[in-house]
């Protein structure tokens, strides 16, 4: 991760908090100098212009987050995989407020810039990876029958992933625990849906 000075990460967190209230399209240097508590001209002077703000402070968040998504999807080589895809769930249901925030900036961004996909799709793709890496695992060890790796990793990332952001970023309460749900997809996962 780049380093930064402290003057540099107040900037980048307040244009964080910029962009989290306002979006791409409004966050102006005006703004963001006032919420760091800097002169525009500092912004400028350390950055060069909106644009290279904007992206460092991408960067920045990004970093903070794939880390944390690592050690989430990270596994052990006899880890069983219902007890990882749990792990995995409850890892991403319990991230932070702030990590969230991270999500929702990157959901924006893909709203309000749809030809510039590089916050989501670099997040998406780590966990993917991640995912895709534990099934070919698995299969080369006999423990799940020979399918293609991706696919697994992909319907996994809709259950557990698309389904924590559903309840998170959308605020879609559950009517149900939690638990309940994680059992509930792994139990379908395993046995599939035939009666």
């Amino acid at each position: 991760m780049k380093e930064y000075s402290s003057t540099d990460e107040k900037i980048i967190k307040a244009t964080f908090k910029i962009l989290q209230e306002e979006g791409f399209a409004k966050a102006t240097t005006k703004k963001i100098a006032a919420e760091a508590g800097v002169n525009e001209v500092t912004i400028f002077r350390n950055f060069k212009n909106k644009n290279n703000l904007v992206e460092s402070t991408k960067d920045y968040y990004l970093d903070l987050f794939i880390n944390q998504l690592e050690e989430i999807f990270e596994f052990e080589e006899d880890q069983g995989i219902e007890e990882y895809l749990k792990i995995s769930f409850f890892g991403i249901l319990n991230l932070s407020d702030e990590d969230f925030s991270i999500l929702r900036v990157a959901m924006e961004e893909v709203r309000e810039i749809p030809e510039k996909k590089i916050l989501i799709s670099d997040i998406t793709d780590v966990i993917l990876n991640k995912l895709e890496a534990f099934f070919k695992l698995k299969i080369e060890k006999g423990v799940i029958r020979e399918v293609n790796p991706k696919s697994l990793a992909i319907m996994c990332f809709g259950m557990l992933f698309q389904s924590v952001i559903l309840w998170k970023i959308y605020n879609h309460d559950l009517d149900f625990e939690t638990n309940y749900y994680a059992d509930d997809l792994i139990n379908i996962m395993f046995e599939g849906i035939n009666p």
